[in-house]
């Protein structure tokens, strides 16, 4: 029997849910094979089977990997000064960014054919990202309410708001449509267009 392996910081791991990510995207959880992502990351199928014992416990630590990543991305994008249509526009941005990555995407197309066993995953995926966003937006509304830029009264309400404003257009129409269906606005301008909606309603 092999024993298992819980050293995170393994670089053999690393590179296990890197290749990983790309089968699963390329050709979906049931036809992703382990034996080719062990060759691909240079490792053997004993040793990928140290990691993770199965190719379910795979799957997830490939979501919860790209949720690092966007936890990640979300602290670059966080802005301290400028006015609010430029904080705004920047953080928003950085959320338009993400919700548009066909990964994201992938990871709910593949929950969508395996939902039973996965829609659990990756919902914890959207919601942390989704919270972590949201904290730190809610963060940015209050501060700016308390210096008399914006008069927002309930910083929860007004996040969601924002981001529902994203949400739609970039993450949900896509995930329905396909990717092949080209968005007539890139994510920025989404996020632009969204900002000045949310200023007419809560700037001073």
């Amino acid at each position: 029997m092999t024993t298992p392996v819980h050293d995170f910081d393994d670089p053999r791991r690393a590179a296990i849910v890197r290749q990983a990510r790309l089968h699963f995207i390329s050709e979906g959880y049931a036809g992703t094979r382990m034996e080719p992502i062990a060759r691909e990351s240079g490792v053997s199928t004993a040793t990928l089977y140290a990691f993770f014992d199965s190719k379910a416990v795979l799957f997830e630590a490939v979501i919860d990997n790209a949720s690092e990543d966007f936890a990640r991305h979300m602290a670059a994008v966080h802005t301290t000064s400028g006015s609010p249509r430029e904080r705004l526009t920047e953080f928003i941005g950085g959320y338009a960014e993400f919700m548009s990555n066909s990964f994201v995407r992938s990871v709910f197309r593949l929950v969508l054919a395996e939902r039973p066993r996965f829609e659990a995953i990756a919902m914890r995926f959207f919601e942390r990202g989704r919270n972590d966003f949201g904290a730190i937006l809610m963060g940015m509304l209050t501060e700016m309410t308390e210096a008399g830029q914006l008069k927002v009264e309930k910083p929860s309400w007004a996040a969601g708001q924002l981001m529902g404003m994203i949400e739609h257009p970039v993450f949900f129409v896509p995930l329905v449509t396909g990717d092949d269906v080209l968005a007539e606005r890139t994510p920025r301008a989404i996020a632009e267009d969204a900002v000045e909606t949310f200023l007419a309603r809560y700037a001073v």
